[in-house]
C-alpha cells in the first residue's frame, strides 16, 4: 500500500511536468471595451464607478463609460502631450501630468481646475497615487522624483534624487506602501521609503536590462517579493526584490516594451510593446499563455483593476478593454457548509455554522474562520465537490484533479478542459481538448464509454440523472450508466444546465433568458427495464415536456428542494417555484451562490474576494408556496403552523397573487394589507373594525369605507366614516339626498370651524337661511356677492350691504364706489324694487326650514323653479286683498305646502289657523295653481308695458345721471 502510493505521487509529479512542457493555461479572453481616439499613452480604472480614464497625446483626457461606452466626461488640458493621468477616487479628482511641465488637478464630475503649478524641469512621465495616505508620486526627465501632499495644499514635502536619466515609471509596493519602485532610462530600477530621499537599493547588474527602463509593476497575489520591469532592450524580466537577483528574462517582442503588469486576480502578468501586440504570461512558469493584437499600431500603456478581471490597452488608435477569464471565484459548497476555494494557487477551506448569521443582518460579511488546506499546481478555475462531499474535483489549465477532501489526498488526475460529476459511486465526465473533441464517463474512477456527439460540443454539464452535452445551439442528454443517447433539445443556445435534487426539473439558462423543463424520469426507466423496447435514433419524444421560458439572465444559480434560487445580471437574488418568481433581496455588487442549508434557514453567496454574505430563507414558506401552486390544500395547510409569524403577510401576499384573496385575509398580519383585502370582499366590519385601531393614519381607510358603506345602503356607517375622513362634500351629498335638516345644520356649523366656506354657504342656502348666507360672504370679503345676492333674495337688506361694498371699495377707488346707486335714494333706476321688498314681507324668506325635500321629490317639485313671485304677489292682490299681515301670512304657508315647500315654522303657524280660515286660503292657493297658465299669458301682457315703461324710466334715469355727474 505504501509503494502505490508513492508510485502514484511519483507518476503525479512525472506527469506535472510533462503537462507544463505541452499545454498552456487555458485562458479564454473576450474584448468588451473599444473606443478609438488620437494615440492613448495612459489608461486608468475607476476603483468603483464602470469608468476608465484616458490621457491622448494631443493633450485631451476622456472618461468612458465601460458600461454603455459613452463619454462621461472630456477636456482639453493643454497643448502638450498628456503622458500620465490618474483617478484620486477619494476625493473625487483627477490629476495630470504633461510635457509643458505642469501638474493639474481637476475635478472629475464637473472637470473644473482645481489646481495647477509648475511641477518639474522637463517632461513628466508617470503619476503614482497612495493607496491609503493623501500622497502622490511624480516623475519627469529632471531625472527628479517629487512627493506631493494634497492635504497641505499639494505641497511637495520630499525630492527624491539618483537615477541619472530619465525617470519613465513609478510603482508603490502593495505589500508595503510606505516604499515604491522607479524605472529610468539610465537602465536601473531603484527602490526607494517615502521617509528618504535617497534609493534603499537598485536593481542592475549584468542580469539586467541592456537598455532604458519604461516600465515597473510589482507582484499583487501571495507572498512573493517580486516585481517585473519593461525595456527598450524589447525583454521583461521578473525581480526578486529581496535578494536582488534576476529571477527570470521574457522574450518574444521585436520592439521596444513599454509598459508590464501584474494580473489582480489572476496568475498572469502582461506586456504591451511598439510592435502592436500585448503578451499575456503565466506567472507560476513563465509559460507564454496569449498574444494579442488588436491592429491598433503601437500599444502604450495597460491598467488593471482589484477585483475584477478586466484589462485596458492604449493604443496608438485608441483604446481596448478585454475581459480575461472567468468573473465567478472558483468555489463550492457541500451539503454541510464547508467550503472550499481557490485563491491564485492555494486552496482555503470554510465552515459555515448558524451561529456565524445569527446576529448578522441579510447581506452583511459573515466572519467565517479560514484555514489552508493545499496547493494547486495548475491555477483552479473551478473547485467542484461529489455528491457525498467526499471528494472534490479541482480544474485549471487543461487538466483535472479529484482530491480526497478528508488528508487533501490525489485520489484521480487527467487532461480536460471541463470536468462535471454524476450521481453514482466515482462517477463523472471529461471532455478533452483535442483536435477529436471527444466526451468520456467514468464510473468508479474507470473510463466506461466514450461519446462522440454528431455536433462540435462546447460544454457538459453533470450533477444530474444525465449528462447534458452541449453544442452551438443543441443540447444532447445521455445515460450515465450506459452512455446511450436519451434525447436532443435543438433551437437553445444555451449557457449553463441546473438539475433539480430529485432530478425530475432542470433549467436551461441562455444569454438573455431560462427554460424550465419537466423530465420524465419513469418514462426513461421504462426503457431500461423493459429490454424489448430501444432508445429510437431520435431519442425519447417525451423525455422533457412543459418547457416555459422566463425573461430573465441568470448568472448562478442553486436548487433548495423544488426551489431554484438564482442570482441575475441586475444583481438580484431571486427564487423560482412553479411560475412564481420573487426577489429575496437586491444585491449592491455582484455576488455568487454558494448554495442554501436548511437547518439555519439561509443563502449562502460570496463575493470576489471571498467574504460570505448571508440572506435570510425560510424553506417552510417555498414548500407552502409549492403546495399552493400545486392546488394541494390540504399539504399547505399542514405546512402552515410552520411558517414563521414574520413572513405570514408575506405568505399572505402570495396568496393573494394567486387568486385566493379570502385566504389571504384570514392569516396576514399586515393591518394595512387585512383592510385592503377587508375592502376589495366587501368585508365591512372587518375593515370598520381596522379603522377604529388605526389612530394615526385612518382618514383614507375611512374614505374607502365610505364607498363601501354607500355601496351596500349603510347611510349610518357612511355617515359616521365620512365624519371620521373629514369628507364635508360626502356629507352634504348624502344629507340633501335623506332630506336631513339637522345634519345639514351640523354640517354648516363644521364648515365655517374648518373654513370650507363653500360647503358652508351651501348648507345655509339650502336651508333658506339667507341672511346667514350674506352674513357669511360679508365675513369672507364677498362683499359684492352679497349685494347682488340681497338684490335677489333679501332686498331689504341692500342698503345695508351696498354701504359696506363702498366703504370697501372707497379705499382703493373712490370715483367707481361714488358712482353706486342705492335703491332707496334712486328708485327711480330700480324698477320693482319696491315690488321686490313687499314680496319679501310676504312670502318671509327667511324662514327656518325643519324638514327639506328629499331627492326622491324632484320631479314633483321642480316646477316651483320657474315661480315669479312678485307676479303671484300681484295676482293674489288683485284677487284678493289681504286686510291683514297674519291673513298674507297664512296664505303663504297654505300656497307654500300646496307646493310641496316643508318650512316648518310656517307649518306651526298654520295649525294655530282656524279650520275654515285655512280651508278659504287652501282654496284660493287651488285657484292660484289651476290659472298658472292663465298667470303667464297675462304676465306676458304685463310684460310688454312693463317693458315700455322701463325704457321711458332709463331715460329719464339717463338724464338725471347726467346731471348729478355735472354736479
Amino acid at each position: 500500500s505504501s509503494w502505490s502510493t508513492r508510485r502514484h505521487r511519483g507518476s503525479r509529479f512525472f506527469w506535472s511536468a510533462l503537462r507544463q512542457s505541452k499545454m498552456r493555461m487555458a485562458l479564454d479572453i473576450k474584448r468588451k471595451f473599444t473606443a478609438r481616439s488620437d494615440r492613448v499613452k495612459c489608461v486608468d480604472f475607476h476603483p468603483t464607478e464602470p469608468w476608465i480614464l484616458c490621457g491622448l497625446y494631443n493633450g485631451r483626457v476622456v472618461i468612458y463609460n465601460t458600461q454603455t461606452e459613452a463619454v462621461v466626461r472630456e477636456w482639453e488640458v493643454t497643448d502638450y502631450p498628456v503622458r500620465s493621468a490618474k483617478f484620486i477616487a477619494r476625493k473625487q479628482l483627477v490629476i495630470v501630468g504633461s510635457d509643458d511641465i505642469h501638474l493639474r488637478v481637476y475635478n472629475y464630475n464637473t472637470a473644473e481646475l482645481v489646481k495647477n503649478w509648475e511641477a518639474h524641469g522637463d517632461y513628466i512621465r508617470s503619476l503614482a497615487v497612495h493607496p491609503t495616505l493623501p500622497y502622490v508620486l511624480s516623475s519627469a526627465d529632471d531625472m527628479t522624483i517629487k512627493l506631493w501632499d494634497w492635504e497641505k495644499g499639494w505641497a511637495n514635502t520630499r525630492v527624491f534624487e539618483g537615477h541619472e536619466h530619465y525617470v519613465m515609471s513609478l510603482a508603490f509596493n502593495p505589500k508595503d506602501p510606505n516604499t515604491f519602485a522607479s524605472g529610468s532610462l539610465d537602465r536601473s530600477i531603484k527602490v526607494w521609503s517615502l521617509a528618504s530621499g535617497r534609493a534603499n537599493f537598485t536593481l542592475e547588474g549584468n542580469d539586467g536590462h541592456q537598455k532604458g527602463v519604461n516600465c515597473v509593476s510589482y507582484y499583487t497575489a501571495g507572498d512573493k517579493p517580486y516585481l517585473i520591469s519593461a525595456s527598450d532592450d524589447k525583454t521583461v524580466k521578473v525581480w526578486d526584490y529581496q535578494t536582488k537577483a534576476c529571477i527570470q528574462t521574457l522574450q518574444g517582442h521585436v520592439q521596444y516594451v513599454s509598459s508590464v503588469s501584474y494580473h489582480p486576480e489572476l496568475p498572469l502578468f502582461l506586456s504591451a510593446s511598439e510592435d502592436g501586440t500585448v503578451r499575456i504570461y503565466n506567472s507560476n512558469t513563465y509559460s507564454l499563455v496569449k498574444q494579442l493584437n488588436y491592429g491598433m499600431e503601437r500599444c502604450w500603456s495597460i491598467a488593471t483593476k482589484p477585483g475584477s478581471n478586466d484589462v485596458a490597452l492604449g493604443f496608438d488608435e485608441g483604446t481596448i478593454i478585454i475581459k480575461m477569464g472567468r468573473e465567478a471565484p472558483a468555489v463550492d459548497m457541500d451539503a454541510s457548509g464547508k467550503v472550499l476555494y481557490a485563491n491564485h494557487s492555494d486552496i482555503f477551506s470554510a465552515q459555515l455554522r448558524g451561529e456565524d448569521g445569527q446576529n448578522a443582518q441579510d447581506g452583511e460579511l459573515l466572519q467565517v474562520p479560514r484555514k489552508e488546506v493545499g496547493h494547486s499546481e495548475v491555477y483552479p478555475q473551478v473547485i467542484k465537490y461529489s455528491p457525498n462531499g467526499r471528494l472534490c474535483a479541482v480544474l485549471g489549465d487543461g487538466e483535472y484533479t479529484i482530491f480526497m477532501v478528508l488528508g487533501w489526498r490525489n485520489k484521480a488526475f487527467g487532461d480536460a478542459s471541463e470536468f462535471v460529476w454524476g450521481r453514482g459511486k466515482g462517477q463523472y465526465a471529461i471532455r478533452e481538448r483535442t483536435t477529436d473533441p471527444k466526451i468520456k464517463i467514468y464510473n468508479d474512477f474507470k473510463e466506461a464509454f466514450v461519446i462522440r456527439p454528431d455536433f462540435v460540443p462546447e460544454g457538459i454539464h453533470g450533477d444530474g440523472p444525465l449528462l447534458a452535452v452541449r453544442g452551438k445551439e443543441t443540447i444532447a442528454f445521455y445515460d450515465w450508466e450506459k452512455g446511450l443517447f436519451i434525447s436532443q433539445i435543438d433551437g437553445i443556445e444555451a449557457k449553463d444546465i441546473y438539475w433539480s435534487l430529485n432530478g425530475t426539473q432542470v433549467i436551461i439558462s441562455t444569454e438573455a433568458s431560462f427554460y424550465k423543463l419537466k423530465y420524465n424520469m419513469e418514462l426513461v426507466a421504462s426503457f431500461f427495464d423493459n429490454t424489448s423496447n430501444e432508445i429510437p435514433d431520435e431519442g425519447i419524444e417525451e423525455a422533457f415536456t412543459d418547457a416555459e421560458e422566463v425573461l430573465d439572465k441568470i448568472r448562478t444559480g442553486v436548487w433548495a428542494r423544488d426551489c431554484f434560487l438564482y442570482t441575475n445580471s441586475a444583481n438580484k437574488l431571486n427564487y423560482c417555484v412553479g411560475n412564481l418568481m420573487e426577489t429575496i433581496s437586491h444585491l449592491d455588487r455582484s455576488l455568487y451562490l454558494l448554495g442554501y442549508i436548511p437547518r439555519y434557514n439561509k443563502v449562502y453567496l460570496m463575493d470576489k474576494s471571498h467574504n460570505v454574505i448571508s440572506y435570510t430563507l425560510d424553506l417552510s414558506v417555498v414548500e407552502y408556496q409549492t403546495a399552493v401552486l400545486r392546488k394541494d390544500f390540504a399539504a399547505a395547510e399542514a405546512i402552515f403552523p410552520q411558517v414563521p409569524e414574520k413572513d405570514r403577510t408575506r405568505i399572505a401576499q402570495f396568496l393573494e397573487s394567486n387568486g385566493h384573496p379570502r385566504q389571504a385575509l384570514k392569516i396576514t398580519t399586515d393591518p394595512d394589507h387585512k383592510f385592503e383585502l377587508a375592502i376589495t370582499l366587501g368585508e365591512l366590519k372587518i375593515a370598520h373594525d381596522i379603522a377604529e385601531a388605526d389612530k394615526d393614519d385612518a382618514e383614507h381607510k375611512w374614505k374607502q369605507i365610505v364607498d363601501l358603506a354607500l355601496a351596500g345602503f349603510q347611510f349610518k356607517l357612511a355617515e359616521k366614516a365620512m365624519w371620521r375622513a373629514s369628507d364635508l362634500s360626502g356629507l352634504l351629498m348624502l344629507y340633501t339626498s335623506l332630506a336631513d335638516a339637522n345634519g345639514v345644520t351640523k354640517l354648516a356649523d363644521k364648515a365655517i370651524e374648518l373654513k370650507r366656506y363653500n360647503i358652508a354657504f351651501t348648507c345655509l342656502l339650502i336651508l333658506g337661511r339667507v341672511n346667514s348666507c350674506l352674513n357669511l360672504l360679508v365675513k369672507t370679503g364677498k362683499i359684492p356677492e352679497a349685494v347682488f345676492m340681497a338684490r335677489s333674495y333679501a332686498p331689504s337688506r341692500v342698503s345695508e350691504l351696498l354701504a359696506l361694498w363702498k366703504e370697501d371699495l372707497a379705499q382703493t377707488n373712490p370715483k367707481i364706489a361714488q358712482s353706486l346707486a342705492d335703491p332707496a335714494q334712486y328708485p327711480n333706476l330700480f324698477p320693482e324694487f319696491e315690488d321686490s321688498l313687499k314680496a319679501e314681507r310676504h312670502f318671509s324668506t327667511e324662514k327656518s326650514i325643519e324638514d327639506l325635500a328629499e331627492a326622491i321629490q324632484f320631479q314633483e317639485l321642480a316646477g316651483q323653479l320657474d315661480r315669479n313671485l312678485i307676479q303671484e304677489l300681484m295676482y293674489l292682490a288683485e284677487r284678493a286683498p289681504l286686510e291683514q299681515e297674519t291673513e298674507s301670512q297664512g296664505t303663504e304657508a297654505s300656497l307654500t305646502k300646496s307646493q310641496g315647500s316643508q318650512r316648518t315654522e310656517a307649518s306651526e303657524r298654520s295649525e294655530a289657523k282656524s279650520a275654515a280660515s285655512e280651508a278659504s286660503v287652501h282654496s284660493e292657493a287651488q285657484s292660484v295653481a289651476s290659472t298658472h297658465s292663465e298667470i303667464g299669458s297675462e304676465a306676458a301682457t304685463e310684460s310688454e308695458a312693463e317693458t315700455e315703461k322701463t325704457s321711458e324710466r332709463a331715460s329719464l334715469s339717463s338724464e338725471e345721471t347726467e346731471g348729478q355727474e355735472s354736479q
